[in-house]
């Protein structure tokens, strides 16, 4: 009871409650298993069976990939939807946890292709639990109308972020380089070291999440259920209205636009790992930088530019002009992710797209630079894409169109896999050129078309 009444007295306080960072580790340590895990998949895919891998043709491991990242964006429906229908947040957030580590213990103890799928099995069914309800905790610290909602959100963000950009850097160098060994001439990679740090993370974000919830949390996602529906506002059989039959039509429109964005976006584990590891010279002083270091990039960079963008944007709606609209920031988010695919189309015209004819290797610089780009245009598209979408949504609909907009997000990443599967056919160049290109004239298209939404929006 006296743990109730803490919790309770710290929504009123101007700090933000203890809770807020205990979610914060337990999401740093599980975005430190996802990302550690992918950013080695790729690689362990597509590298021999006599070097430590599974064999897979660049096209096949793609296209698994691609099916990978898709579906932890799409269990997290029917995982919201089970944990609403038969038990606690935090028991889905646990059961959820422990599945993801198992999974990544099968990838540790059996490299065959079986354990591969029962791992990654076991991962997407985890991912289900996990991924709906952490978040969700974050926002039941705070009462509906707290300002200090924002900036907890923004706390929590940094943590997956941090876990993002530790992930490559350690579970990379575990398996290129620490556990590599070389024996009569013949490579062997220690992927399976990788996997093992991804469960330990987990399991370490488990245990404290486990171990001090109860201090912390209170009673906070014990129950089904903490909202109270007004059941005249989701009648459904109330018609829209045309401002919300206007709104609904610019979350899809904008859906669309944004796709493609994560289509070119999730390039990053999947070819852009493969030129990376095939094409880049990743020589610093004499010592080879694992490839899966590289995808410590994005996160590195959004800790260091996100306040920048922040400060950018505040500057921006305190002028006369006013801030830029949505349309607008997320026209620029495309044209910067084509941009840094143009970066990429200098570095391929050096190298060429076959490793068995490959003389000249590009400069890494290339990759820091299109990452860069990369970042920049995430930070102009996805923040503002959820906050529009809560604004917009008419409220009966707004879960379906949250779901829809997440969704979206997930076909990207399947997508990204089929597309990347092509490079052995159409070659590095012409893929990269390919995304590149569309990605500029669609970020043009939608600033050209942004007024236009603008209006349909009526905010």
């Amino acid at each position: 009871m006296s743990t109730t009444i803490e919790i309770n007295q710290q929504k009123n306080s101007s700090k933000h409650p203890p809770g807020l960072y205990l979610l914060f580790f337990t999401e740093m340590w599980e975005r430190f298993s996802y990302y550690g895990m992918r950013g080695i998949l790729i690689l362990y895919l597509t590298t021999a069976v006599v070097n430590g891998g599974l064999g897979y043709e660049a096209a096949i491991a793609s296209t698994i990939y691609g099916f990978y990242t898709m579906s932890c964006y799409l269990t997290p429906v029917l995982g919201g939807y089970i944990t609403d229908t038969f038990m606690n947040k935090r028991l889905a957030i646990t059961i959820g946890g422990i599945t993801m580590a198992i999974g990544n213990l099968v990838l540790f103890f059996d490299q065959a292709h079986s354990g591969f799928w029962i791992g990654i099995a076991l991962l997407i069914i985890g991912n289900g639990f996990f991924k709906p309800n952490i978040s969700t905790l974050v926002g039941e610290l705070y009462e509906e109308n707290d300002k200090r909602r924002d900036s907890a959100f923004t706390i929590f963000y940094m943590g997956i972020n941090i876990g993002a950009f530790f992930a490559p850097l350690i579970c990379g160098f575990l398996a290129e380089d620490l556990f590599k060994t070389n024996i009569d001439g013949v490579i062997s990679y220690g992927f399976k070291y990788g996997f093992l740090a991804a469960a330990i993370g987990m399991l370490i974000g488990q245990l404290l999440f486990n171990l001090l919830g109860d201090r912390y949390l209170g009673d906070i996602g014990k129950t089904r259920t903490n909202q109270k529906v007004d059941t005249q506002q989701i009648d459904k059989k109330v018609p829209l209205t045309k401002q919300e039959k206007q709104r609904t039509w610019v979350i899809l429109i904008l859906a669309g636009f944004v796709m493609f964005f994560w289509m070119g976006f999730e390039q990053a584990g999947n070819s852009l790992s493969i030129y990376t590891r095939d094409f880049v010279d990743r020589s610093v002083n004499g010592w080879e930088v694992p490839v899966s270091w590289f995808q410590s990039l994005n996160p590195l960079f959004i800790v260091l530019l996100a306040p920048v963008m922040s400060l950018l944007w505040v500057k921006l709606a305190n002028s006369k002009r006013g801030d830029l609209s949505i349309p607008v920031k997320m026209g620029l988010g495309m044209i910067l992710l084509g941009t840094g695919f143009m970066v990429l189309v200098l570095a391929v015209m050096q190298t060429g797209s076959d490793p068995a004819n490959n003389v000249i290797k590009a400069h890494y610089i290339f990759m820091v630079g299109t990452y860069f780009l990369h970042t920049l245009g995430e930070l102009c598209l996805s923040p503002v894409g959820l906050s529009m979408v809560t604004k917009l949504a008419p409220i009966k609909y707004a879960s379906v169109l949250m779901g829809a907009w997440l969704a979206s997000t997930g076909v990207a990443n399947f997508l990204a896999g089929l597309l990347s599967a092509y490079t052995n056919t159409l070659g590095f160049f012409h893929i990269f050129l390919l995304i590149g290109g569309l990605a500029i004239l669609l970020g043009i298209i939608l600033i050209l078309i942004s007024k236009k939404l603008v209006k349909m929006m009526e905010v």
